[in-house]
Formats: structure tokens, sequence, C-alpha cells
């Protein structure tokens, strides 16, 4: 198993990257040409316990991160949560080191309304091909958020500075929220034709009988099998549905309940794992959830 380096703080983040000490403990701002390259951390994998949020602003350059290599473009943010590991590249004297990071601990958030719901940034755990792709409009936007948290905390620390640094990262996840909308949007050619493919993958998962081995198809399951991870193919499945990625499973095993209900004489646990369902309680609490009653009634009235 191959060695993993941790960072775990702004300060060690500095300190591996050659960087002057943080003006803050918690939260920072650095451009990537400031990075003092270091050749011992080429092809090293990193587990960086911060959020990050990566602008890159060049022609050239790819860096791995979990399984795939990400082609740098021009005008492309990447998000990262605690915990994820990236793969150092290897440095270039050219426009691959443009660009710059924020990077804030969790502790930061911890306590504010921002800590409560930072999940729900979903694209914190997007893939790196399904990174965000920013007109010069959303540039300058994006920047001038990034200076105000710069100027936050170069100030002389008080009472109100951690609140407006938190105020201006929450802008700053809403505007990238409304940019990866209308990524969404600009792209719906291409996701019309996923959502085609994802139904007919939960079609042929069935089909196969796949279910009786493998259980109910997840989500991480349908991502991976679409190149995609699982919060991406959710996001974009309801920007063009209305649903999510796992209100689909369930619609679709709920279509095949009612038909087994009322054309055989199978039990309700019968049903229930032919269907994939490892425990029959989960699959009468879901389809009484989905249909207003339980698969008993269901039947009995039809």
């Amino acid at each position: 198993m191959k060695d993993i380096i941790e960072v775990k703080t702004v300060s060690k983040a500095h300190e591996m990257f050659g960087l002057k000490k943080p003006k803050h403990p918690l939260v920072t701002v650095y451009r990537h040409n400031e990075i003092v390259q270091n050749p011992e951390l080429t092809g090293k994998t990193i587990s960086i316990d911060l959020y990050q949020i990566m602008y890159k602003d060049c022609k050239t350059g790819s860096f791995n991160y979990g399984r795939n290599t990400y082609d740098f473009q021009e005008g492309t943010l990447l998000f990262t949560q605690p915990g994820q590991v990236i793969t150092v590249p290897e440095w270039e004297d050219h426009e691959a080191t443009s660009g710059w990071s924020i990077l804030f601990h969790p502790d930061l958030i911890r306590k504010s309304e921002l800590g409560k719901h930072i999940d729900q940034y979903s694209f914190f755990s997007y893939d790196v091909n399904e990174a965000l792709h920013i007109s010069d409009d959303e540039k300058a936007t994006i920047r001038d958020i990034r200076d105000k948290i710069v100027k936050e905390y170069s100030l002389n620390i008080d009472k109100h500075s951690q609140k407006l640094i938190i105020a201006n990262i929450e802008i700053l996840l809403d505007y990238c929220t409304r940019y990866y909308d209308r990524q969404f949007y600009t792209r719906t050619n291409i996701n019309k034709d996923l959502v085609s493919r994802f139904e007919n993958l939960l079609k042929n998962y069935y089909k196969s009988e796949d279910q009786l081995l493998k259980g109910l198809p997840s989500v991480s399951y349908c991502g991976e099998k679409l190149n995609m991870s699982s919060n991406y193919l959710s996001d974009l499945l309801k920007k063009e549905t209305g649903r999510n990625a796992q209100e689909h499973i369930h619609l679709l095993v709920i279509e095949k309940a009612k038909t087994r209900l009322l054309n055989s004489g199978e039990s309700i646990a019968q049903i229930a794992y032919g269907l994939g369902f490892e425990y029959p309680q989960h699959f009468s609490k879901i389809f009484k959830k989905k249909v207003g009653i339980s698969p008993a009634a269901y039947r009995n009235m039809n």
C-alpha cells in the first residue's frame, strides 16, 4: 500500500508547499505560482483534511484525483472536501502553475449555519471530470469574493472576522451552485443522453436478474457504470427530471412490485427478496412511503 501524506492543518499545507506562514490558522488563499516546487512530492498521494476550492486558468497540465486524470482547462473550478486524496503532478514552469486555491478547516465553519448545511453543496464530491467551467464574468465575480476573504483575514482579527469570512465563503459557494445549474442547462442534450443511459442501465440490471446476487442497484453502482460520481449523477437527474437517482431507482422498483403484487401469488417477503431487498420490512416501508398504503393493502384493493 502506498504511503499517503496527511495534511490536517492550514499551517501544514503552507509548510508542504513552501509558502509563508498563514495569516489565519483556519483559512488561507494562495496563488499556485507561489508554491515552491518540491520534486520529492511528485507522484505522492496527499490526503488533505481541509475543504479546498481550486481555480485553474491554464491551457495545459494535469493531475490525478481518485481514479481519474484531469486535464486543466481555462477557467476551471474544482472542489474537494476533507479526506479526499490527490496525486501531485510533475510541476512545469509554464501556465500549469497559475491559478489559486482557498483552503479552510472544518473547524472554521463548525458552529455556523454553513457548517450545518455544507453537505448540500454536492459538488465537493464530484469527480474532477465534472469540474465547473466558468466564463470571464463569472471569474470576475469569484475573484471579487476571494479577495474579500483575503482582506478579512489579513486585517487585525476581531469578533466580526470569522463571521464575515464564513459569509463570503458561503456566498462564493452559492454562486458556484448557480454556475453549475447553468452548466447543467447548457449541456442539456448530453444530459438527456445520460438520462436515457441511466434508465436503460436500471432496466438491464433487472432483466439480467443482477438484483438476486447484488441486491438493489445503488446510486454509486450506477454512477460507476456511467463513469461519473454518484452526486453528479443525482444532481444531473434532478435537473433534468425533477427526481434524483435514488428516487428513480425506487420508482422503478415500486412499479415492478405493483406488477408482481397483482399478477402472482408470491408473499410480500418473496417479492421483496426478488426485487433485491435484503429485508422485507425495508421494501414495505419504501412502498408505503411512495404509494401511501402497504403492499398487502395495495394487493387487497386491486
